[in-house]
C-alpha cells in the first residue's frame, strides 16, 4: 500500500524545495517552482484537477504547509463556529495557522491514519470532477503526465483508477466518523475548487448536506478558506 499521506502532501504543494522566507516570498518561489516543472514540485493537482483553482492550488496550501492546511483551517472555522463568532472576511486572513491542539479531534499530520488520509484525496479528486470537466481524453492526458511523474506504481495506479470510476460519494460521506473529520472532508474538497460555477458550487452543497454539517458551520469554512487563498 502506498503512503496516501505523501501524495495528499503533494496534492497539496507542501512537499516543494525552496519554499521558506515570507508568506509572500514563499507563495512566489512556488508559484515559480510549479509552472517550470508541477509534477516535480508537488504540484500534482494542478495537473490531475486541471481547474482555475487546481492550477493556483501548491502554491496556495504550500504557504499554509501542505497536509496541515486541511486540519489547521478546519479546525480554526470549527472553533469560530463553536464561539458563535460570525464568519471572518476574506481580508482577515492570518499570515500563519496555529496547528490545533492534540484533543482537538482533528488529526496533526503525523497522527493523521493512512486511511484517512486516502479519504481526503478521495473527496478533493471527487470535488475536481464534479464539473464534469474530465473526459476520456482528458484522463488519458492526466494518466500520460503521472507516468512521468516520479509517484509510486501504486499510487499511479490508484489514481488512474480514481478517475476511471464513477465517483463513490457514499463511501466519502460514510468515513467521516466524528463531526471534526466531516469538517476536514468538506475542508479538502473545498480547498481542491473554487465554487464559481452551477455544479462545483451544487456539488458542495449536496456534500455539505450529506455530511450533516450546519449552514453556519459551512459558511465558516467557506469563509476560512477563501481567506487563506486570497490572503497568498
Amino acid at each position: 500500500m502506498f503512503d496516501a499521506k505523501k501524495l495528499l502532501d503533494q496534492f497539496l504543494g507542501s512537499q516543494v524545495p525552496g519554499a521558506g522566507g515570507t508568506v509572500r516570498g514563499r507563495a512566489d518561489q512556488v508559484t515559480q517552482l510549479a509552472k517550470d516543472n508541477p509534477l516535480a514540485t508537488g504540484a500534482i493537482a494542478a495537473v490531475l484537477l486541471g481547474t482555475k483553482s487546481g492550477r493556483n492550488l501548491a502554491g496556495n496550501a504550500a504557504v499554509l504547509g501542505g497536509l496541515a492546511a486541511i486540519a489547521g483551517l478546519g479546525y480554526q472555522a470549527y472553533k469560530n463556529y463553536q464561539a458563535g463568532q460570525a464568519p471572518q472576511p476574506a481580508s482577515r486572513a492570518p499570515a500563519q495557522l496555529p496547528p490545533p491542539p492534540a484533543d482537538s479531534g482533528f488529526a496533526a499530520p503525523q497522527a493523521l491514519s493512512n486511511d484517512f488520509a486516502l479519504v481526503l484525496v478521495r473527496a478533493m479528486i471527487a470535488a475536481a470532477r464534479a464539473d464534469g470537466h474530465i473526459d476520456e481524453t482528458e484522463r488519458r492526458r492526466i494518466i500520460d503526465k503521472l507516468a512521468v511523474s516520479g509517484l509510486s506504481p501504486d499510487a499511479a495506479a490508484f489514481l488512474e483508477t480514481e478517475l476511471a470510476n464513477p465517483i463513490d460519494l457514499d463511501a466519502i460521506v460514510a468515513a467521516g466518523k466524528t463531526e471534526e473529520e466531516r469538517v476536514e472532508i468538506y475542508t479538502a474538497s473545498r480547498l481542491a475548487i473554487e465554487p464559481d460555477g452551477r455544479a462545483e458550487r451544487g456539488y458542495l452543497d449536496l456534500l455539505a448536506g450529506r455530511l450533516g454539517l450546519a449552514d453556519a458551520l459551512v459558511d465558516h469554512i467557506e469563509a476560512t478558506v477563501s481567506a487563506a487563498k486570497v490572503s497568498v
